[in-house]
């Protein structure tokens, strides 16, 4: 008897070449379903409808075509047990010896602008994944696949050994157990974010799923010992997969994870020109300017040694001038939500630096997501807005409008600084960044040291408070005008005791941005 294929496809890229070598080189029989059946039909190609081999029409329009016992009894027999081939002998069931399915475009379909939940809905995939799962569960009798580039591989199985190797066959359900996972994934997600929640459930899902398909295979990890790849979660580009690469050699792990730690200083600010330049993801540089090119200039010159073989963030298109003050420098990569032609021809003389266009700067993920042994955590990301309206001016001494804003750039570039995290600013610009210290006084004075004469007049944020008025006293040594910092410690007190008696600014910000 004839080998059965059971082609029944969303995406039909490759069906007509895999079904035509099927059948003129294999002598398969084939049997299809709705559009795949006609797709076959019209290609010339024998095939029996599902509905006609079932005696089953298709009915709820369409949702209901594969769901039959002639089907998934011809998928799931077990042909070692001899009971498996007498149920298919007595209800005149062919045994499946291929099954071909990928699964209607949900995730494409919720990419759509507009689309309702109605239209969603209908693009929930039931026969589809029963199929998938019913042929990966017996790999050991039949193939399955669910990709179009698994068909050449399958027919040059066919063709080196009449049958596919066991290998191949358990590979092929892998990929099929895996596409169904990530299938139904999408769906959770895309459902959790439509429903609402109250309470505790607000917190976190109790049940988080995470997903995602290799884009791009990386040279190696955070050392060359370490395997690394990029995935893309759903099917639509966004985030970093929707960037444009201008020009460079290709991005890294390290790359990429300093890239992001870039785009979440950057998306701090969009209504002034502004620029960061980051070292193994803390910024050595950020400053907002009158233009670009100032911008730039200032992050720059606040630690210029540090910036060689830095990533730099802009949040303007890049322009000639700027153009060519990067190109002054060895650069990893620069990332800018646009870049004018004039730019472009410039930084081309920089063959080997990466150029990369991301129009949206500013959205970011939701959650936070860290591997430990035995699993992972989630975390809310951190976008809280700052807002000095709900700060504590706790000292005798108020800070002027001017100087508000001054507290507010260094709190945002704060934020995104490795904890125990100080940075000191003048001028919008950073002038002394300490970052990932065991403890806060270190911090200090690596901020301080690093801003030296320039620390007069500046302005001090800290990601935490402060446990001692050491700190505060070190800071007013050094000439330091104002300190933001989130507050709550039990010696608050002795703090802004220490500030007014030194007269300078304190302003408590109520919130922490620990980063990890």
């Amino acid at each position: 008897m004839a080998s059965l294929a059971l082609l029944s496809v969303s995406n039909k890229t490759g069906l007509i070449d895999l079904a035509k070598s099927l059948v003129e080189e294999f002598g398969f029989d084939l049997i299809s379903s709705g559009g795949t059946a006609k797709a076959l039909k019209d290609a010339g190609l024998p095939v029996t409808k599902v509905a006609d081999y079932t005696g089953s029409p298709e009915i709820l329009g369409g949702r209901v075509k594969t769901l039959h016992p002639r089907i998934h009894g011809g998928i799931l027999a077990n042909r070692d047990i001899p009971e498996h081939l007498t149920d298919l002998e007595n209800n005149q069931i062919r045994p499946i010896d291929l099954v071909v399915v990928n699964l209607y475009p949900f995730a494409e379909t919720i990419g759509k602008a507009g689309v309702t939940l109605a239209e969603a809905v209908e693009q929930i995939d039931i026969g589809g994944p029963a199929m998938l799962r019913a042929a990966s569960k017996n790999f050991a009798n039949l193939t399955v696949l669910c990709d179009p580039n698994q068909y050449s591989e399958y027919l040059q199985e066919l063709r080196k050994n009449g049958n596919p190797s066991l290998e191949f066959r358990q590979k092929c359900a892998l990929k099929g157990f895996s596409h169904t996972a990530s299938y139904d994934q999408a769906i959770s997600a895309y459902l959790s974010e439509l429903t609402p929640v109250t309470g505790e459930e607000e917190k976190l899902p109790e049940i988080f799923a995470l997903s995602g398909k290799q884009i791009q295979a990386l040279r190696y990890g955070e050392n060359p010992h370490q395997p690394a790849a990029w995935y893309q979660t759903g099917t639509t580009q966004t985030g970093w997969t929707a960037a444009e690469k201008l020009q460079g050699k290709e991005l890294s792990y390290n790359n990429l994870v300093d890239l992001e730690a870039a785009r979440q200083i950057i998306a701090e600010f969009t209504d002034t020109p502004a620029a960061t330049i980051i070292k193994h993801t803390n910024p050595c540089g950020t400053a907002l300017g009158n233009t670009l090119h100032e911008a730039y200039t200032k992050a720059f010159n606040a630690d210029s040694i540090s910036a060689f073989g830095g990533i730099v963030a802009l949040n303007r298109s890049i322009d000639a001038a700027t153009a060519t003050e990067l190109k002054k420098t060895f650069l990893e990569c620069v990332i800018a939500p646009g870049c004018d032609r004039d730019a472009q021809e410039i930084l081309a003389a920089k063959a080997n630096l990466r150029v990369l266009v991301l129009p949206d700067l500013t959205s970011g993920t939701t959650e936070n997501v860290k591997a430990i042994a035995g699993g992972f955590l989630v975390q809310a990301a951190d976008n809280i807005v700052a807002d000095t309206s709900q700060w504590q001016l706790v000292t005798d001494k108020k800070p002027s409008p001017t100087e508000l804003e001054e507290l507010l750039f260094a709190w945002k570039v704060c934020k995104h600084v490795k904890s125990n995290a100080i940075v000191v600013t003048c001028d919008r610009t950073t002038i002394g960044v300490g970052a990932g210290q065991m403890n806060r006084v270190g911090s200090v004075k690596i901020a301080l040291e690093q801003a030296a004469e320039k620390a007069k007049g500046g302005f001090l944020a800290s990601d935490g408070f402060f446990p001692f008025d050491d700190s505060v006293r070190t800071a007013a040594e050094k000439g330091i005008t104002a300190i933001v910092q989130p507050g709550g410690s039990l010696r608050d007190e002795d703090s802004i005791k220490a500030a007014n008696e030194l007269g300078i600014i304190m302003v408590l910000t109520g919130i922490r941005h620990f980063m990890h």
